[in-house]
């Protein structure tokens, strides 16, 4: 047991690094982009959020619950980092500071396009799935894994943004401008890149 676990989380960790699944570090990085090392319980809450939603999606999509077309999740996935990126220039005066740390409607957004973005794990889960009654046990590493992944990601770039600002004394406004702004940058590409049309 404590082996298959350990696989599984090991998947989910790696997954979210893989280079070729990136759009999912994109999102991320537009997430947690309004916020600094000091607000780190929100960032905390954030990518629970996140988790919450996908892990959803996820279960339902890996036990034949609900069925999509992979094609429009491919499409929709950048479109959660363009509306991400756009809600960003709008809080550009530390309205970060502000939000309570769980009942925020950044939280709420976070597990809305979790939802969206399980699907998008799911394919990749379904084609690593035994054929066995560990199947719970392997989503939950999974979902484990993927957490970790994502809380040593935004750990990573609250580092990066606080020695930019404090170190290089940049201001907070242009480090969101600048990460949003290359996110969005990215996510519009992707989205044209994309066979919905």
């Amino acid at each position: 047991m404590s082996s298959v676990f350990y696989t599984y989380l090991q998947l989910g960790f790696n997954h979210i690094f893989d280079f070729k699944a990136y759009d999912h570090m994109l999102f991320l990085l537009a997430l947690s982009a309004i916020y600094t090392l000091g607000d780190w319980r929100k960032v905390l809450a954030l990518v629970t959020s996140f988790t919450i939603g996908h892990s959803i999606t996820l279960a339902l999509s890996t036990f034949n619950i609900i069925r999509f077309d992979t094609a429009l999740i491919e499409f929709l996935i950048p479109v959660t980092i363009l509306i991400t990126c756009v809600t960003n220039f709008f809080k550009l005066k530390g309205a970060a500071s502000k939000q309570h740390v769980i009942w925020s409607l950044h939280n709420l957004m976070a597990i809305a396009f979790g939802l969206i973005h399980g699907m998008g794990f799911s394919n990749y889960l379904k084609s690593l799935l035994g054929r066995n009654s560990d199947t719970w046990l392997q989503l939950l590493s999974f979902n484990v894994g993927i957490e970790l992944g994502q809380l040593l990601i935004v750990s990573i770039l609250l580092i990066i943004g606080f020695l930019i600002i404090n170190g290089l004394n940049a201001k907070k406004r242009d480090w969101i401008m600048v990460l949003s702004s290359a996110a969005a940058g990215i996510a519009l590409i992707l989205i044209m890149e994309t066979n919905i049309f």
